[in-house]
């Protein structure tokens, strides 16, 4: 800590010096950061409003953004924008006039001030970042959204906020469409360390991270609006199985992965084995640990589901649309293919609209997470691993007789 502490103020005046030069030595700028191949997501709203506006409301346009008041999902009233460390360290959440801060006191002095610049995520919760010249730090307080609590940030030390955890771009690779790498202003803390230039930051995960470059697409479907199959674009339909699941898997396959190239690069039908090393995560004993960062895509690959279908991500999953806690969206997906009570073992204990209700919370049940903790649970994630899992079972079999019900699912 106080490495940073010593060289801030020194530093603060080389910033607009290294930001000028960084700037008078960038490459030729076009109308999209990432070159000339993409139309942007503002031109595919045209032809498919639709379902860009339902699109807006979903996990993956809500995975990242600007921090702020409208944004930030925590509290800041008094008294609810504080996480203790102990009797002599807390950290609070303030507003300022330059913004939302997480400012540390020390026996009441403030020792450390940084700005909520960016957030992570929307559903689960949120983390956030700060930038130091033109690289990115995370934030040392996180929120979790099922308890509606401020918590210490993932994976931190408990005793002691830190400020100084670099956020590189295997981080934005999965949480932006794109962020222009470049060497960091700032070695305090790393040899090599990892900037971004802020004026080719893409928020969030837009249409062509999924459907690849359009320009090309909506130059042809704009000179010949009498055709209506696409042209000049990977559609979904035509790509096979594993390019599919590849496509999610390049952000769904955990957090340990080594990454070879940049997934801001990884277009429909590439192979996944080009951008990362996948480590294999050990399933036997792993299907209840899972986390916000878990290997959904092995866990799937694992399930009898998978192995003895054809299914792939979408088989389930519309990326298009909000479908956060449908079970019975879920569950009616399930009985397109478990079409009689007989498949279940409980199919003579319950009658066929009770068993088709339930799938999920029988087979697919949620968990709290291992690493982030708010109080006494963790945040609450489905487990993609398919199977029988007896205890989840019995709570559903004990719940529905409890309440006497015939048709009512339960998460």
């Amino acid at each position: 800590m106080h490495l940073k502490k010593l060289f801030r103020l020194g530093i603060i005046l080389l910033i607009p010096f290294i930001l000028i030069f960084s700037q008078c030595h960038s490459s030729k700028s076009t109308e999209d950061p990432r070159g000339d191949a993409y139309a942007g997501s503002a031109t595919c709203v045209n032809c498919h409003k639709n379902i860009y506006s339902s699109y807006v409301h979903t996990a993956h346009f809500l995975s990242s953004g600007p921090a702020d008041i409208n944004t930030v999902q925590g509290s800041f009233a008094l008294d609810k924008n504080i996480q203790r460390f102990d009797a002599h360290t807390q950290v609070r959440m303030e507003k300022r006039k330059s913004g939302l801060y997480q400012v540390t006191y020390k026996d009441g002095k403030i020792t450390q001030s940084d700005r909520f610049d960016l957030f992570f995520g929307s559903v689960k919760g949120q983390s956030y970042a700060y930038w130091y010249a033109n690289e990115l730090f995370q934030l040392p307080i996180s929120y979790v959204a099922n308890a509606h609590q401020w918590i210490n940030s993932p994976g931190y030390q408990s005793n002691e906020p830190d400020y100084e955890r670099m956020i590189t771009s295997q981080c934005l690779g999965c949480h932006m469409s794109f962020a222009k790498s470049q060497k960091g202003a700032l070695p305090l803390f790393s040899e090599n360390p990892e900037g971004f230039a802020k004026d080719s930051i893409i928020y969030p995960i837009d249409c062509e991270r999924c459907h690849g470059p359009a320009a090309e697409h909506v130059k042809f479907q704009t000179e010949n609006p009498e055709i209506k199959e696409a042209h000049n674009i990977a559609t979904y339909k035509s790509l096979t199985r594993d390019q599919k699941v590849n496509m999610c898997a390049v952000c769904h396959s955990g957090a340990n992965n080594v990454m070879l190239k940049a997934t801001y690069l990884f277009k429909p039908g590439d192979t996944l084995s080009k951008f990362m090393r996948v480590v294999p995560s050990n399933l036997s004993v792993n299907y209840k640990s899972i986390d916000v960062h878990g290997d959904q895509t092995a866990l799937l690959q694992s399930s009898k589901c998978y192995i003895n279908s054809s299914m792939s991500c979408a088989t389930c999953h519309d990326t298009h649309q909000t479908q956060r806690d449908y079970t019975l969206l879920f569950a009616a997906r399930c009985m397109t293919c478990h079409t009689t009570s007989n498949k279940c073992k409980l199919s003579n204990q319950l009658n066929a609209a009770q068993l088709s209700q339930n799938c999920i919370s029988c087979h697919m049940p949620s968990f709290s997470s291992k690493l982030i903790i708010a109080g006494e649970s963790g945040a609450l994630v489905h487990t993609h691993h398919i199977t029988v899992y007896k205890d989840e079972a019995q709570k559903v079999l004990n719940w529905l007789k409890a309440n006497n019900t015939k048709a009512l699912a339960i998460h």
